[in-house]
């Protein structure tokens, strides 16, 4: 065809021309339109985590096609389920397009997996992932309160699950429970559970809420997604965090959470969990009565025994007259020996006095002042030569001071003296320098002060006044520079040169002279 057949066909034509945003605004419209609201199944692909503005974007993919899709961040936030990559799971939401790529996409506002495979998938790798923590290690595990004071349960208060647990610890042991109110199915029931175990861990003991001493988690059976919230990392990890001994109980015996094995024990049923939480009053008090009864048993024969040990012990015994006779005899042979023991005592005493007596003489005053007197006599005379030899050798050691310091001061003396006269060398140095500086300051200052005289004089108004003027003053002192200024008969002061004379104004100023008008330039014309 050529360039010309070609115009005129497209001259011929009446389809109108539109822009592409009108072309994709309306292909926008179309599709919203045809699809506003789907539930697409597929695998998910591509997912990286929120982006920086809190949005996520990933594919939906199956065998044969795939499909863009979007997550805005307030949804993303309520999402049950978060995205994972590999996932098979059923997204609901509306298609729309993007014109900024020409392409479609879907926007999904709810999300859930795709069928009780990919839950027990998912559920595995997050086992395996809290596993590898450490939460469900039994090393972190707690022993259970034999008998606990206060009780704390996690659970929904409108359930049978309550009434069960109550009327289970009413039976077996009455004790004081604390009901912590939560949701245990939908969207936000695994964080009211996680908030609920953190605040009764939160509670300070002997404060005016009792802290509990055991908490059950418990929950009605149900199916994979109906415990789903138990599950959720959120959950496991405040279970594994509390401080509390903490009992999961949720649904029936055959039933599997992440919360069971993160807890301190398991509970096959929430009655099972009221069931560990206590022991039976009953039980105990009939405990209590058989060891009552076998401690008083126990006790009695003890008894026996030792009476009969004691009637043992007396047939055993010797007679009286059997056991003091053996004593009697050496009383007697004692008596006999005490005699000769006090002459030989006797003795002995008095060899030690005489001995004694002996050596107190040797120590008497008089023998130790005639000691000291003949020391006395053999040492007199020796301080006085010691005297004399101390003093000549401290004279001739002044003797030696005295020469070295007389040394000393003399040369002290001359360095000094030289140093004075260095000194004084400088002041006059700087004395005739100071001198010369400030007679050159004088001059310029001089010098300086006959020019600004000079400046002053030759700006001075009395010079003017030296030509022929005057300075015409009012009443006030205040010099006048217009006639408008002078009323009729105003006193006035002249200044000459030579000196001031008094005047009155007469007759009135000059009018101002009018203003000369511009002068008129052409005018425009009347149009009508």
């Amino acid at each position: 065809m050529s360039v010309d057949s070609a115009a005129r066909s497209s001259a011929s034509t009446n389809a109108p021309d539109i822009t592409v945003s009108e072309l994709s605004g309306a292909l926008k419209r179309t599709v919203e339109d045809a699809f506003g609201h789907v539930r697409v199944r597929g695998e998910i692909s591509g997912y990286r985590g929120p982006h920086s503005s809190g949005h996520v974007y990933f594919s939906l993919k199956d065998a044969n096609a795939r499909i863009d899709a979007v997550i805005w961040k307030g949804v993303f936030g309520r999402l049950r389920f978060k995205p994972q990559d590999g996932l098979e799971v059923v997204a609901t939401g509306k298609v729309s397009t993007f014109p900024g790529q020409s392409k479609y996409q879907i926007v999904i506002e709810a999300l859930e997996p795709a069928g009780v495979g990919a839950l027990m998938a998912l559920l595995e790798e997050r086992r395996k992932k809290l596993a590898a923590e450490g939460l469900f290690d039994p090393a972190r595990k707690q022993l259970l309160p034999y008998l606990p004071e206060v009780i704390g349960v996690v659970t929904s208060p409108t359930g049978a699950v309550i009434r069960d647990i109550l009327h289970r610890l009413s039976d077996r042991f009455p004790r004081h429970v604390l009901v912590w109110p939560v949701r245990v199915q939908g969207e936000t029931s695994a964080a009211e559970v996680a908030a609920a175990i953190r605040g009764f861990n939160a509670l300070a003991p002997g404060g005016a809420l009792p802290r509990p001493d055991i908490l059950i988690v418990a929950r009605g059976g149900g199916s994979i997604e109906d415990l789903w919230g138990f599950n959720e990392e959120i959950v496991v990890r405040a279970a594994a965090e509390s401080d509390i001994p903490l009992i999961s109980a949720v649904g029936h015996e055959t039933d599997w959470t992440l919360i069971d094995l993160a807890a301190d024990m398991r509970a096959p049923t929430p009655t099972g969990a009221a069931e560990m939480a206590v022991p039976v009053r009953a039980d105990l008090m009939a405990n209590v009565h058989d060891l009552a009864g076998r401690h008083r048993g126990a006790l009695r024969r003890f008894v026996e025994g030792l009476k009969t040990e004691l009637r043992s012990a007396i047939r055993a015994l010797p007679q009286a007259s059997a056991l003091l006779s053996t004593p009697r005899q050496r009383l007697d042979l004692a008596g006999q020996n005490l005699p000769l023991f006090l002459r030989r005592r006797l003795r002995d005493t008095e060899l030690r006095v005489s001995r004694l007596g002996g050596r107190l003489a040797a120590r008497s005053p008089q023998a130790l002042l005639a000691a000291r007197r003949a020391k006395f006599e053999a040492l007199r005379d020796r301080p006085a030569e010691a005297a004399a030899r101390a003093i000549a050798d401290k004279q001739r050691q002044l003797s030696v001071f005295g020469d070295r310091l007389a040394r000393a001061i003399s040369g002290r003396a001359a360095i000094e003296k030289r140093r004075l006269q260095t000194e004084q060398t400088k002041l006059t140095s700087i004395e005739n320098r100071l001198k010369r500086a400030l007679s050159r300051a004088q001059e310029n200052r001089g010098a300086k002060l006959a020019t600004l005289s000079q400046l002053l004089d030759s700006l001075s108004y009395r010079k003017v006044l030296d030509r022929g003027y005057a300075v015409v003053r009012d009443g006030g002192g205040h010099p006048l520079t217009r006639a408008s200024s002078v009323a009729a008969g105003s006193a006035l002061s002249l200044e000459f040169a030579d000196g001031k004379v008094a005047a009155t104004a007469e007759g009135s100023p000059p009018a101002k002279p009018a203003r000369a008008p511009k002068p008129a330039g052409p005018t425009q014309g009347d149009l009508f």
